[in-house]
């Protein structure tokens, strides 16, 4: 007879993850976790469900709840809620300030995310302050002075990949009672851990490195403190307004997150190697990545990224925008596409995605490291930049 699998939270996180989580299911000794496909669950005789807590599949469904502890204990958090995607995850958390309170967010931040913020906060009377959270002392200023009910972090930031003080701002907002957010979704939680510097939640787009294969959208947010109001807010929108993911993405979500250990190594040294390159060849003005020594936030990075500084990364190429379009039109290895995370590499040219959003340079490339062979990616780039 076989035995229920034990617990194993004690495990390395990178043993966690190669067993989703939680080792074969009980019901079946499958390795591999089912897809439930109900929307709803049946109850007996007197009305009770038949498995308790299973109701609708809104909220009652097996995969949200593994992957959820799965990434809860990675971020070294209480608890996760998978949302449908980044952007309804950051809606839901954003959506916990009320109408006539403050948001203070960090500029040059992810476009999506700052249009969205515009958008919502002028709509339901919301005060949006814009400021560089990179620069301690002005975010510092701004709240003393603001007050917001909320900061909102990307930590390292994209597509500038600029890093802020987690710790001293987390300090800064519990002093005058403002809740701290943190998009992590550049560094995944093997790298960075908001949670564990003092942040109050911290969100990712479960589309990008988490799942890593560019074949789903989801999101993800987690906190320390599931009594909080704002959790509390947090779960019954995702239960409520419906923003959920769908079995067979979570699914997916769970696969893909059996390799994010292995994934996450060879990209970060991948990124590392190609910015190494990049950094002095002589048809580049500047390399974006908090891994370099030069970058002016790297021993904060060193203090609170472990294990690497993540896969992505910008470059600005000498001259404007028709020398960039013109590497990245040059480029074989690296794709043209709008994402990050993947095991494939993606190169971007920012300022056609955001240009009318934000004021990104023109000649600025953004590059998404994957986990193809360092030597091919560095001949890539250097073939695709003798095109100039």
């Amino acid at each position: 007879m076989s035995k229920s699998p034990r617990p194993n939270s004690g495990l390395h996180p990178d043993s966690l993850l190669a067993h989703a989580g939680g080792g074969f299911d009980p019901a079946t000794g499958a390795v591999v976790p089912p897809i439930q496909t109900a929307t709803t669950f049946v109850r007996d005789e007197d009305y009770a469900p038949i498995r308790q807590g299973h109701i609708y599949s809104r909220d009652s469904n097996d995969l949200y709840l593994k992957a959820e502890k799965l990434i809860a204990t990675l971020e070294d958090g209480a608890e996760s809620r998978l949302f449908a995607s980044g952007m309804a995850a950051i809606a839901a958390v954003v959506r916990s300030v009320k109408p006539g309170g403050t948001l203070l967010v960090q500029s040059g931040i992810y476009w999506g995310t700052t249009l969205f913020l515009r958008k919502h906060c002028a709509r339901n009377n919301i005060a949006l302050v814009e400021a560089d959270a990179s620069d301690f002392d002005r975010i510092h200023d701004e709240v003393s002075i603001t007050k917001p009910d909320m900061v909102w972090l990307e930590v390292p930031s994209n597509p500038y990949l600029k890093v802020a003080d987690i710790v001293r701002i987390s300090k800064l907002c519990k002093a005058h009672g403002a809740l701290l957010a943190v998009d992590a979704t550049a560094a995944t939680p093997l790298i960075l851990k908001p949670l564990a510097l003092g942040a109050d939640l911290v969100m990712h787009s479960a589309t990008k490195a988490l799942n890593g294969h560019s074949d789903i959208l989801g999101g993800v947010v987690s906190t320390s403190d599931p009594d909080s109001e704002a959790w509390t807010f947090i779960c019954e929108e995702r239960q409520i307004a419906g923003a959920i993911l769908g079995s067979f993405e979570a699914w997916l979500l769970l696969r893909g997150l059996r390799t994010l250990a292995l994934r996450v190594e060879r990209m970060n040294a991948n990124t590392m190697a190609l910015a190494s390159f990049l950094e002095t060849h002589p048809k580049i003005d500047t390399v974006l990545y908090p891994g370099l020594p030069g970058h002016p936030h790297h021993d904060l990075a060193k203090s609170q990224m472990t294990g690497g500084f993540g896969s992505l990364m910008s470059i600005q190429v000498k001259g404007g925008k028709e020398e960039a379009l013109r590497v990245a039109g040059s480029l074989d290895v690296f794709q043209r596409a709008t994402s990050l995370g993947g095991t494939e590499s993606l190169v971007e040219h920012r300022f056609t995605i955001e240009g009318d959003v934000t004021s990104v340079p023109e000649n600025l490339l953004r590059l998404s490291v994957g986990i193809e062979h360092e030597a091919d990616l560095v001949s890539d780039m250097e073939q695709a930049l003798s095109s100039i």
